[in-house]
């Protein structure tokens, strides 16, 4: 009997290290892993030459649908995702309008999901103080786990969640067996220095980034452990942008806190030099830092201590990303097509990162962390999802496929190319000479996560 698909004569990227094996598919699922695989095929690719990744796992963007589709929506977001070698994606619960603080707009959100995703998806709900009492609602109909904001999310619509509300929202997750993730600043030492400095008429680049400086996401992270440690709570910190905070996870983990830390391609990347240059196309919070704490950063995800690295796509219409006061443009970085080219650039080429770690952080360990059955590793019974990537290409990034395309990496030199993308064993995306080609029928899942019990480990 044939198989329906064999990738032949590629450099698997196991957890275990690179592996020389072909990969044999059927209904979906990596039913063999061998050396010179003898059985037919309905289909074949020959990957000499190539490296297969597990797909990416983006555990962290905003594709913003319903409401502000205009923004970014399904269909645009995956096709950048799924040209940066993502299969799976965890989409965040602002900026769609209204946000998914309750089972009806979990399940509107799921719907058009299910209509217009391109790759596999899950939904995070909020945790706010409007929504204390529909937490155990939202994790009935099926949501990854509950975000929440120790800061301004710039929405009112989404408020940030005061102690009490955290501590209580912690509370319930750990009953529900979910896990909280936070954006971890301190509101009330970012909005004093914000006002401050517009009091004096700053409003610039440089006034920006002095207004949130590292101490502000120090402060946040201990207190989100904190609370952590006394609940019991798997708390997971989103876009961590200074070594001290992934270290404060560190030491809290070893003590036996159940907490994860994330950072993002762009605190990998870029520095505070570059949003000077670049301006509203790197706005974000935390924001950029200097070079120093970037390459510490680096060196905190080389010693294993950085768990996962999510896009943290958040685009904007043009309009909102104008003005000459800094601190009114909308923050956040389009980025869902640029991972794992910052990993390759800037780990394995740059800094001799092992390819099995950035697979780790990229695909592995948020799998793991948000209980993903099927999804992060390239193992038998796995769902077939990779990324063709030809490892030693350098190219210059310049055809994006997000709605906006106002993208900081775009003219950035990379090494290391997806020349396919194939969610469960089909072709998601391809590069070619002429152009990008997209499956425009292929339609994602809806990911739950699995009970506790049945998770792997994180480590």
């Amino acid at each position: 009997m044939a198989l329906d698909l064999l990738v032949r004569g590629g450099t698997l990227v196991t957890p275990h290290g690179p592996l020389r094996a072909d990969m044999a598919v059927e209904d979906g699922r990596i039913v063999s892993l061998a050396l010179d695989a003898s059985t037919p095929a309905r289909a074949e690719i020959d990957a000499t030459g190539l490296h297969v990744f597990p797909g990416v796992v983006d555990a962290h963007v905003h594709l913003n649908e319903p409401g502000r589709t205009h923004w970014e929506g399904f269909d645009t977001g995956t096709r950048a995702l799924a040209a940066g070698g993502a299969t799976s994606y965890l989409d965040m619960p602002l900026n769609s309008s209204p946000p998914v603080l309750d089972g009806a707009t979990f399940r509107a959100k799921r719907t058009l999901g299910e209509a217009k995703s391109r790759l596999d998806f899950g939904l995070w709900g909020g945790l706010t103080p409007l929504n204390l009492t529909e937490l155990d609602d939202l994790a009935a109909a099926g949501v990854i786990g509950f975000k929440a904001f120790m800061s301004h999310s710039g929405l009112d619509e989404f408020p940030a969640a005061d102690d009490a509300t955290l501590f209580e929202g912690m509370r319930a997750a750990r009953r529900a067996g979910l896990v909280v993730a936070t954006h971890a600043e301190s509101d009330t030492f970012t909005r004093a220095l914000a006002q401050a400095a517009q009091a004096q008429g700053r409003r610039g680049v440089r006034d920006y980034l002095q207004s949130r400086p590292p101490v502000t996401e120090a402060e946040a992270v201990s207190r989100a452990l904190l609370f952590a440690e006394e609940t019991g709570a798997a708390l997971h910190l989103v876009h961590l942008s200074t070594a001290r905070g992934v270290a404060l996870a560190a030491e809290a983990r070893a003590r036996g806190v159940d907490v994860t830390a994330e950072t993002c391609p762009h605190y990998l990347h870029f520095t505070g030099e570059d949003v000077e240059r670049l301006g509203a196309l790197l706005k974000c919070a935390p924001p950029l830092r200097d070079a120093a704490t970037r390459e510490a950063l680096w060196q905190a995800l080389k010693a294993g201590q950085i768990d996962t690295v999510g896009s943290d796509h958040s685009p904007a219409p043009p309009d909102l990303k104008a003005g000459e006061d800094f601190f009114a443009i909308w923050g956040g970085v389009s980025g869902a097509q640029s991972t794992l080219n910052v990993l390759l650039q800037g780990g394995y080429w740059a800094r001799d990162v092992p390819l099995e770690v950035i697979a780790a952080v990229s695909a592995l360990t948020p799998a793991r962390r948000f209980g993903l059955s099927g999804k992060g590793a390239l193992q038998l019974g796995a769902d077939a999802d990779f990324a063709l990537v030809r490892l030693d290409e350098t190219f210059t990034l310049t055809d994006l496929y997000d709605r906006h395309q106002g993208n900081p990496y775009r003219g950035q030199t990379f090494r290391g190319r997806v020349h396919g993308t194939f969610l469960r064993g089909q072709a998601a995306y391809r590069h070619a000479p002429g152009g990008a080609q997209f499956n425009d029928t292929l339609r994602g899942r809806l990911l739950k996560p699995a009970p506790p019990a049945h998770r792997r480990p994180t480590e």
